[in-house]
């Protein structure tokens, strides 16, 4: 045998050693099996049916991350939109599965669609758990359906070509002089591998290469090798590339006179891909170099390619373990959304956040309500009470059995009251108010009244009061209107420069269509002056319902007259 050169290896290692040698240790992420809804429509192909089986997972997945990231009780989960529409796929849970998403995909591609399709046949993981893998393993996409393991076993058989050097070094050269070998030759063996970790294996092969020798003769020569290598790869998916590099031997073996007998020492690199079939068969293309000396140079070496196929039998996966068979129970029993865990009244359908029923849906349930068929508020769940029917409710009202009379004079106490004698100028028309002829400017002679009207609006704060011009029939109705209109602004602007709030007042216009005397000649003289008028009348806050609570205290002074009496405070 052939000594290895020293610089042989030194040239030639670094280029494996320069290759990836850190396991890239990618999990596969463990695929969730969730129980879809039957399929209302078929799939039209088989690539269809697996992403409307991805999106079910995920919209449930999601769902169930929604669910529990909001406060309160949980929900119970709702299936996903579209799911209905979605391909009955693979259901796994409670001991049972169904299977027949895509067979059923592929039948309707045959014409045999609706109602007219078989039901997916159910599949009992208990009876039959390698079914129940092969269905689970169905319901991942494909490219994740089978993946490398830890401690896998490979055991396998490849074929393919050999391309040796022409200046090997493989012959016996005290008998026979270097002849070249073909140029492409088969190339068959066996393999075993061991891989302790998904992306790092070691492994073993034997390969004979039948072929004769390039001569006139083509004398028959029979080339061998023993290698043993590592591998590194990259198993994300069921596709997987890796690396290998390795030493071994070479050796010939023929007549004393053709080659001899020789075993020379070569290393060796490549790569390729394999793919995991199904869950023990994995298919296997590659392409390596092998180093070994050059002929009668002990201190070189040379290149052959090998191109190989593979398929390779593998061991070591874990035992497929069915989900345990559970009788099914309802976990949400009066179907009100919410689970039994969390319903404090688990049959009897309910709302948020006890579960239990509101009937009059106040907040408050049924069994501490006190008015449950009528809505209420705290403490007991009954409406607060209006005792004297004005709509302010009695814990506001100052008079809680005499009722508020709306003149617009104190109209939120609660207690009646009579509008005050400086108020009643408010109560129709006031006298003294004249403007220049067909204009809105006050004469100066009305600024005393006005200013009077000032006073006793800012004297009572609380009032409020509408101010409505008015005209004689003297030019066209629409100036009429327009003029009466400008008329009431121009008071209302006064009484503000005045300091009164602007927001007490509203005004408006009625040109000559509400004379005082209808009956009376229009066009007399003393009629036009008695229409020529401003209106003033008091703004009452009378209710049309209820009023809500506004948040303000009863007056603890105040006498509540009514049918207990009186009595100070409330």
């Amino acid at each position: 045998m052939k000594r290895t050169v020293a610089a042989l290896a030194a040239g030639l290692l670094p280029g494996l050693v320069a290759a990836p040698s850190t396991a890239l240790a990618v999990e596969r992420t463990s695929t969730r099996v969730v129980e879809p809804a039957e399929a209302a429509t078929e799939p039209t192909d088989e690539a269809s049916t697996d992403d409307a089986d991805e999106e079910a997972s995920a919209s449930t997945d999601a769902g169930a991350e929604s669910a529990s990231a909001e406060p309160g009780p949980p929900r119970a989960p709702k299936p996903p939109a579209g799911e209905a529409a979605a391909s009955g796929g693979v259901s796994i849970g409670g001991g049972g599965a169904k299977a027949g998403g895509k067979a059923e995909g592929k039948r309707g591609r045959r014409g045999k669609k609706g109602d007219d399709a078989e039901a997916p046949a159910e599949i009992d993981c208990q009876v039959d758990p390698k079914a129940c893998e092969r269905a689970e393993a169905k319901q991942r996409p494909w490219i994740r359906r089978w993946e490398a393991s830890r401690n896998l076993v490979e055991l396998g058989v490849f074929g393919g070509l050999l391309r040796p050097s022409d200046e090997h070094d493989l012959y016996d050269p005290a008998t026979r002089p270097q002849d070249p070998l073909w140029r492409f030759g088969p190339d068959v063996g066996v393999r075993a591998a061991y891989f302790p970790l998904k992306p790092l294996g070691i492994e073993a092969e034997f390969s004979a290469n039948p072929t004769r020798v390039r001569t006139i003769t083509n004398d028959f020569a029979f080339v061998y090798g023993f290698r043993g290598h590592l591998v590194l790869q990259v198993p994300v998916t069921r596709i997987v590339p890796f690396l290998l590099g390795g030493y071994g031997l070479m050796g010939v073996r023929s007549h004393i006179l053709i080659l001899g007998n020789d075993v020379d020492p070569a290393f060796h690199y490549g790569g390729g891909v394999k793919m995991f079939i199904n869950k023990h068969l994995v298919a296997r293309v590659e392409a390596r170099q092998i180093v070994s000396a050059t002929a009668a140079q002990q201190d070189s070496g040379t290149a052959h390619l090998q191109v190989l196929a593979g398929l390779s039998y593998t061991l070591g996966r874990k035992k497929y373990v069915p989900p345990p068979k559970v009788v099914p129970v309802d976990p949400d029993r009066d179907k009100d959304g919410i689970l039994n865990e969390a319903d404090e009244c688990p049959d009897v359908a309910g709302v948020e956040p006890t579960g239990c029923p509101d009937t009059d849906g106040d907040g408050f349930i049924d069994k501490v309500d006190a008015c449950p068929e009528v809505p209420g508020v705290e403490p007991d769940g009954c409406p607060l009470k209006d005792s004297d029917g004005d709509k302010i409710l009695d814990v506001e009202d100052d008079c809680v059995f005499e009722p508020e009379t709306y003149n617009g004079v104190d109209d939120d106490d609660g207690c009646p009251d009579e509008v005050p004698p400086e108020l009643i100028v408010f109560k129709g028309t006031l006298q003294g108010i004249e403007f220049d002829f067909g204009k809105a400017t006050i004469r100066p002679e009305s600024k005393p009244v006005l200013d009077d009207v000032a006073a006793k609006l800012q004297k009572f704060p609380g009032v409020r009061v509408t101010i409505v011009g008015h005209t004689d029939n003297v030019g066209t109705p629409e100036a009429n209107l327009d003029l009466s209109k400008r008329r009431a602004e121009s008071v209302k602007q006064y009484l503000v420069d005045a300091g009164v709030d602007g927001s007490r007042i509203e005004t408006d216009g009625k040109g000559d269509t509400e004379p005082v005397d209808p009956t009376a000649d229009q066009n007399a003289k003393e009629t036009q002056a008695k229409n020529r008028r401003i209106v003033f009348d008091i703004i009452a806050n009378e209710p049309t319902e209820v009023r809500p609570l506004s948040g303000k205290s009863k007056d603890p002074d105040a006498e509540v007259v009514g049918e207990g009496g009186s009595e100070a405070g409330s």
